[in-house]
């Protein structure tokens, strides 16, 4: 327990000495992309094709606070990813080349994964959810549901993307096994049917698989690049 517990209280420790600048340059970015959230919310509305409602007097107000922090999430992704791999590498002595591949590939498959979502995923699902329309039965969507839905959606798929990274990174110090990845499919084809459940904002199984199928292909490709990076941890014992 010690052990597996020092690791933990170091990370903590490394992660906690960044998250008061992290925090500070999220809410100075936040505050300087409100006022271009409204060309956010229209190339995000282009997907949709239809007006926006408020129900509220703060609605859209509120909006556009959520669009202006999901922006700055988005552009301080290399600086949040640098913060967490810092803190994840430091118990085990992952730094400078290491670190910056880590750092590197967890980018590149985050913004792939939004790209993919935005560009594809979104507007089928979105297409997929209107096609119910009828002409007694008209969409009225507000503007905090929809921008809950989307910022989430393009979020999560950023976020489940980056799942082959942190597979190699277990596999290189030495915690699973890509043996092991391999055994547990069947669990993880159940996880990745519960996260595409849980991270999609809405239960339809159109949507669940649009996250589900391309989840479990990061996933077999993880396998795929331990093996090709030799990385395959050695049994101790049975």
């Amino acid at each position: 327990m010690v052990e597996l517990g020092k690791p933990f209280i170091i990370f903590l420790l490394e992660l906690r000495s960044s998250l008061k600048s992290l925090g500070f340059t999220l809410a100075v970015t936040t505050l300087a992309l409100f006022w271009g959230s409204g060309q956010l919310l229209a190339a995000l509305q282009s997907h949709l094709g239809e007006k926006l409602y408020f129900f509220s007097v703060a609605g859209p107000f509120l909006a556009h606070v959520k669009l202006s922090f999901f922006g700055a999430v988005y552009v301080l992704m290399p600086l949040c990813m640098y913060i967490l791999w810092k803190a994840i590498g430091k118990p085990f002595a992952v730094t400078g080349k290491r670190l910056f591949w880590f750092v590197f590939a967890t980018c590149v498959l985050f913004y792939s994964g939004t790209v993919f979502c935005y560009m594809i995923t979104l507007p089928l699902g979105i297409r997929f959810l209107l096609s119910f329309q009828t002409h007694d039965l008209q969409a009225v969507i507000s503007i905090s549901r929809f921008v809950d839905f989307v910022t989430l959606f393009v979020l999560a798929f950023g976020v489940v993307f980056e799942l082959p990274v942190f597979m190699v990174f277990s596999a290189q110090v030495g915690a699973i096994s890509r043996k092991t990845y391999e055994k547990n499919r069947r669990y993880a084809v159940l996880v990745i049917a519960v996260l595409a459940a849980v991270l999609t904002p809405t239960p339809d199984l159109f949507n669940m698989f649009l996250m589900g199928l391309p989840l479990y292909l990061l996933y077999e490709s993880g396998i795929l690049l331990i093996r090709l990076l030799h990385l395959d941890t050695p049994k101790t014992s049975e």
